[in-house]
């Protein structure tokens, strides 16, 4: 049985959520409901799979967004088996802006 980490948005992250939705529902109502519940589901996925994803940024993890064009951006804690969620982050953005965030 594999172990459970606790997860934790940080507001940063909650407000690049919100700003998903925002837009996603600006371009057809309703799809950033659809949007919010795929990313619900695979934030989900890390509190088992934390470590099946790939480190981009020195301690910080990548996880691709399934259908949409996003990557989500934790942290691992395992002394505290917490996974911490950085950002949410299009990746239509030039990367060097994730460096002005760290």
């Amino acid at each position: 049985m594999s172990t459970r980490f606790k997860l934790y948005i940080e507001p940063e992250a909650l407000a690049d959520i919100q700003n998903a939705v925002d837009f996603y529902n600006s371009q057809q109502p309703g799809l950033g409901v659809k949007f919010f519940k795929k990313l619900g589901k695979q934030i989900n996925i890390l509190k088992t799979n934390y470590s099946a994803f790939a480190v981009r940024y020195d301690d910080i993890w990548c996880m691709p967004l399934s259908k949409y064009p996003f990557m989500i951006h934790y942290r691992i804690v395992p002394n505290s088996k917490v996974v911490i969620i950085t950002a949410l982050f299009s990746t239509h953005i030039d990367p060097v802006q994730w460096h002005s965030r760290q």
